[in-house]
């Protein structure tokens, strides 16, 4: 049975650099650390959780408080987004350095949680958030902790989505293919996202020289954050009864774009034709079976979960929250606005 020893070895580095392949500790080189996963995976090595475990006090484990079982439970309309992709970029990044994830609910006692993670040792815990926003989680004694998706008042290191640069993007794009008049129904509540994407708004309107008109951004669902169907009619009503209708309507998220799709054509107005529709997350099982392709943003949260897997072994990790950005995936919700707007706009 291969050693850490032959290991070292056959990629040509000292057996500490391996040890910090292993545990994701310290930094290492791209080249070393492909050089030292190539010489594992030649030589069959199988590292030694146990042993690790008796030199550093600490397991392989790293836990994880999520509540993708208990949300999706409760809102299945929101199932899959976005912590399922957050866990699976935690999970990439623990794969990769010989660790496993101890996942505990959200809605499980902190106090339960923390001391099942104590009671494991677990080498790290990492947070995850529903949706960009503040939470408070316990404290985290003598390992490292982060926060993925959101942040706290306290410090913790934490990674979370570039949400203005996506949507500046977006207006940017919007614009350049001669869009002036541009339709924002927002989501509520208002947490940071929606603030940062509403200001992102207005600053790619004003570098382009047009006026806001805020007869143009609607809220458009219910305070709970549940998709509200009356409250998204009578956001597009108020938006499309304007002197000057707009020919681009971004959506909050791509559910929301979902049923606007729906309650245009209801209209009698076809997409990209007569107007263009764009949403924000670019949840596939949406974006890329909408008829036409929803035009969206990526929020990227595998790449979230990634970020948040490594800051846990950074040892000397950003003060500011880490921003992680997203493409905008132009598809054929957008298209050139029609010379004359139909008369089924107003």
């Amino acid at each position: 049975m291969a050693t850490i020893y032959d290991v070292a070895r056959s990629a040509g580095v000292s057996t500490k650099t391996v040890s910090r392949v292993l545990n994701g500790e310290g930094p290492v080189r791209a080249e070393t650390r492909d050089s030292v996963r190539r010489a594992m995976s030649d030589l069959a090595y199988v590292p030694s959780s146990a042993a690790r475990s008796l030199r550093s006090r600490r397991s392989a484990l790293v836990g994880v408080v999520s509540g993708a079982v208990s949300h999706a439970s409760e809102a299945p309309e929101a199932a899959g987004l976005p912590e399922i992709f957050i866990l699976r970029g935690v999970q990439d990044v623990l794969e990769e350095t010989g660790r496993t994830m101890l996942l505990a609910e959200a809605g499980t006692d902190p106090a339960r949680a923390a001391r099942v993670f104590a009671e494991h040792h677990v080498g790290g815990v990492v947070h995850v958030a529903p949706f960009h926003r503040r939470i408070d989680p316990p404290a985290a004694r003598d390992v490292p902790a982060v926060i993925a998706n959101g942040y706290d008042g306290a410090g913790t290191p934490a990674v979370v989505p570039e949400e203005s640069a996506g949507q500046r993007a977006l207006v940017r794009g919007l614009i350049e293919r001669g869009h002036r008049r541009i339709a924002y129904l927002k989501l509520l509540p208002e947490h940071d996202a929606m603030r940062l994407r509403t200001a992102a708004y207005r600053k790619a309107l004003a570098e382009a020289g047009l006026s806001f008109d805020p007869a143009l951004v609607r809220p458009a669902d219910a305070p709970d954050g549940r998709t509200d169907l009356a409250a998204i009619s009578a956001a597009l009503d108020a938006a499309l009864d304007v002197r000057e209708p707009p020919t681009a309507i971004l959506c909050g998220n791509d559910r929301m774009a979902v049923a606007v799709y729906g309650m245009l054509r209801a209209r009698g107005l076809r997409i990209p034709e007569d107007v263009s529709v764009a949403g924000y997350d670019d949840y596939r099982l949406i974006s890329e079976t909408l008829f036409p392709q929803l035009t969206t943003v990526e929020l990227p949260y595998r790449a979230i979960g990634q970020r948040a897997a490594e800051l846990l072994s950074d040892p000397e990790p950003p003060a500011a929250p880490v921003r992680v950005a997203g493409e905008v995936r132009w598809r054929a919700s957008v298209a050139p606005p029609p010379s004359c707007p139909q008369g089924g706009h107003r």
